[in-house]
């Protein structure tokens, strides 16, 4: 049990040391909380919710990931070599499509939300 409760703690400081030290990390975060508040606004339904929640997972895990492998490459490979460079392009590429999925979803589940928004404060 002592081992577990350690790994969490293992686990916590990675989870803060990126938090801290990653901007794209921040700029996801600020996202997060603007589709949260949106998803209020718009009163999501359980469903909504679970993909909404579900993405921020996926793109802040993709991030950490990201940031570790860099980490990796750089003690490495400090200097400029080309194979590390498609390794690191490679981990932000999985950034960006987890993105532009989780962009996607959101947009499927909020668009007819603001659509109808809009078309109703338009109507006489």
């Amino acid at each position: 049990m002592k081992k577990r409760i350690q790994s969490f703690k293992y686990a916590g400081r990675g989870v803060a040391k990126v938090a801290a030290t990653e901007i794209n990390f921040h700029l996801h975060l600020l996202a997060a909380a603007a589709v949260t508040a949106l998803g209020f606004y718009f009163r999501l339904a359980p469903l909504e919710w679970a993909a909404v929640l579900l993405c921020f997972g996926l793109v802040l895990s993709a991030e950490a990931m990201n940031s570790a492998v860099e980490r990796i490459v750089n003690f490495i490979s400090p200097g400029h070599h080309e194979k590390a460079g498609e390794i690191k392009d490679i981990a932000a590429g999985a950034v960006l499509l987890t993105a532009a999925a989780s962009a996607l979803v959101g947009g499927i589940i909020f668009f007819p939300k603001i659509a109808a928004r809009l078309g109703a404060a338009t109507l006489p």
